[in-house]
């Protein structure tokens, strides 16, 4: 397994600053949103980052020694953008715009697209769950062919009832992701997303044994892991055993301990709960 952490940690650091440290600290990757990317533009879309920018980022991540993991957050602040909307035309905005995320991952050397976007999948009043599914599942089937010939995976995550009403456990995610056949489509496990399920956590991943190709670590009290009272000890080892070798990525949502702080205590607990 490789160590990750989210770059949006780093507020207001710069890219290049963030992998320096992230890569001093110890991380083997750093996973980017796409969104920190664009300050002080509207709307926030990917395709407003050129070529030339996009090959600064991969040339500075291989310059520092760290790996680009993927993307996450990548409807944040782009707007427009509804997985389940009813108005097809948005559907349809939506669908182009992942397979641009495809290209933009796969531009950055990344292999790895995070699909959370609990506003833009929530099932609307009116709209059935079965119809809200087929939408979805429309929306994405291009942006999957694109990421199989960029060598991208969509993992696609299950949340909790408390943000979104579409997909909120494992194995609800792997029923969806299955139906498109195909490696570049897969989920991601997210330890506090699970912490809403009844099943223990080791018993979701047992269960999702080959079916999920990312891992997000986090608390329950939306710190890092380690800063909160989620032990790890039992996940670590699930992770072993079901033969797990992708990245395990620091993502948090609450930051007052500073970007320094979360990053070198996250990855100490981290490395010392997978040892």
């Amino acid at each position: 397994m490789k160590f990750g952490i989210c770059n949006e940690i780093f507020q207001n650091w710069a890219l290049e600053d963030a992998m320096s440290y992230a890569k001093k600290a110890g991380y083997d990757c750093i996973e980017i949103a796409p969104f920190t990317l664009l300050p002080g533009t509207a709307g926030k879309y990917v395709t407003a980052i050129s070529a030339s920018e996009r090959r600064t980022i991969r040339d500075t991540a291989a310059r520092v020694g760290i790996e680009i993991s993927g993307i996450h957050w990548v409807l944040v602040q782009a707007d427009g953008m509804y997985l389940t909307h009813p108005d097809a035309a948005v559907r349809g905005r939506t669908a182009d715009y992942f397979v641009a995320l495809a290209d933009f991952c796969g531009d950055l050397g990344g292999k790895t697209i995070v699909v959370g976007s609990p506003k833009q999948r929530n099932v609307m009043d009116g709209v059935s769950p079965a119809q809200a599914w087929d939408w979805a599942t429309q929306v994405f089937r291009p942006a999957v062919e694109r990421a199989a010939e960029r060598g991208v995976t969509i993992c696609f995550e299950p949340l909790a009832p408390v943000e979104t009403n579409f997909i909120n456990t494992a194995a609800e995610g792997i029923v969806f992701a299955q139906q498109f056949r195909s490696p570049a489509m897969s989920v991601i496990l997210d330890v506090k997303a699970m912490s809403s399920d009844t099943k223990p956590i080791p018993q979701i991943i047992h269960e999702s044994r080959g079916n999920f190709g990312y891992f997000h670590a986090n608390d329950v009290n939306l710190k890092g892991p380690g800063f909160g009272d989620v032990d790890f000890k039992p996940i670590a080892a699930a992770l072993r055993e079901v033969g797990y070798d992708g990245v395990v990525s620091v993502e948090v949502f609450t930051f007052e301990e500073g970007p320094e702080v979360i990053a070198t205590q996250s990855l100490a607990y981290l490395k010392k709960t997978f040892a």
